[in-house]
């Protein structure tokens, strides 16, 4: 629709009061004047007045990838814990650990973890997986064509890696998993997408298999580019025994003396409650995941650095485990489904990418393992803090 830029922002307001106008044909403006006349146009319809979400730093004509419709911007306190003595790979590097939050107590009580991290010499984490999903869904006409199809997929995999690979040169297909139910075929594509959070890719990826697929095999319905067998953002076993993203375990050994001094509690204590929280409570509640607060650090971390914050979703499933070692307990969480990526999607916002070069990390992976230790931190303070009974004065201490 074209807008007669000659036109008054009060002007175009009335039209869009009128419905002459919507609010996404303002693009046509550029992104700046559209932000403004949409927040004007809201101010004036509502009676309210929002100095505020005007108060934005962003650029709103390099925010047109990340939204539509914009309007301004919502700030979060960004708080720093850290730093946190990370091992792997034969190297230790220490690690400041960005928060966006509006929970307070919570950036203190990670801190507080890493204190006990440090103290231990510093974490272990270990990546078991790496690999970004997928699925497509096809429809059959009738179960005698299910073996057929599950056979063309197979013998055509070689081919269909190619096709999937040639969409983009930062990917790398894996495996195509099929899955049958009555009439329906998934295909889990599984993909390498490097430093990408990469779900884009794939789906690109599978709508040129679901093409090639559909003029090589007879007989079947393409019904969706996704099929909820991926499972994206949402929460599911399949992502708990599968994995997708980044499968990440991290892990450090804590010392009786650490545990009485900085978690003022026991080993038998720390164990005997996770036990009971995590691994009874869990069940019993029917919970996928066996944690006590993984979406706390998952979320914080996910808004500061511009990862998509609907994955803090599958991020929030996993376990944790206290088993008692010689002269203390070695404390691990294991996250089967971290969504991260260092370059595309909101990593490019400013305040977003600033956050991300606190960390100081070079690759996904390197930030997978970095998100993993946090979680960690996370998970020990947060268990002490329950062992100790200072739960609630840790709270009413920081106002909340």
């Amino acid at each position: 629709m074209d807008i007669n830029s000659k036109l008054t922002n009060e002007e175009i307001i009335t039209k869009i009061l009128n419905k002459e106008i919507k609010l996404r044909h303002l693009s046509i403006l550029g992104e700046k004047r559209a932000t403004e006349i949409r927040l004007k146009f809201l101010e004036k319809k509502l009676n309210s007045e929002f100095t505020n979400i005007n108060l934005s730093i962003l650029n709103p004509e390099k925010c047109k990838p990340n939204i539509e419709n914009m309007v301004g911007s919502t700030q979060i306190p960004l708080g720093i814990a850290g730093p946190i003595l990370i091992n792997f790979e034969n190297k230790s590097k220490e690690y400041y650990l960005p928060l966006a939050t509006t929970e307070g107590a919570l950036v203190a009580s990670v801190n507080r973890g890493c204190s006990v991290i440090n103290k231990s010499g510093g974490c272990e984490t270990i990546l078991l997986k790496n690999f970004q999903t997928r699925s497509i869904l096809f429809k059959v006409k009738s179960i005698n064509k299910i073996k057929k199809f599950l056979f063309f997929v197979n013998e055509n995999l070689d081919e269909l890696k190619k096709i999937g690979n040639s969409t983009d040169k930062f990917i790398e297909l894996l495996d195509i998993e099929p899955y049958v139910v009555g009439l329906n075929i998934w295909l889990r594509i599984k993909a390498n997408t490097n430093d990408a959070m990469g779900m884009n890719m794939v789906t690109i990826a599978g709508k040129k298999i679901a093409d090639y697929i559909l003029n090589n095999f007879s007989d079947v319905k393409f019904v969706s580019e996704s099929g909820n067998l991926c499972v994206d953002k949402k929460p599911s076993s399949m992502n708990l025994i599968n994995s997708r993203g980044k499968k990440v375990i991290a892990s450090v050994n804590i010392s009786n003396g650490v545990i009485n001094k900085i978690l003022k509690t026991t080993a038998n204590e720390l164990v005997d409650l996770n036990y009971r929280k995590n691994l009874l409570g869990s069940a019993a509640s029917g919970s996928i995941g066996y944690n006590a607060h993984f979406a706390n650090i998952i979320a914080a971390i996910y808004i500061a650095t511009g990862q998509d914050p609907a994955h803090t979703v599958s991020g929030s499933i996993g376990f944790t485990t206290v088993e008692k070692i010689r002269n203390g307990v070695n404390f691990s969480v294991t996250l089967p489904s971290i969504q991260v990526a260092t370059i595309g999607g909101g990593t490019s916002l400013p305040t977003q990418k600033e956050a991300l070069s606190i960390m100081n990390v070079e690759t996904s992976v390197e930030l997978s393992r970095v998100v993993a230790s946090a979680v960690l931190a996370g998970e020990i303070s947060l268990l002490g803090a329950l062992c100790s009974k200072e739960l609630t004065s840790a709270h009413e201490k920081h106002n909340r």
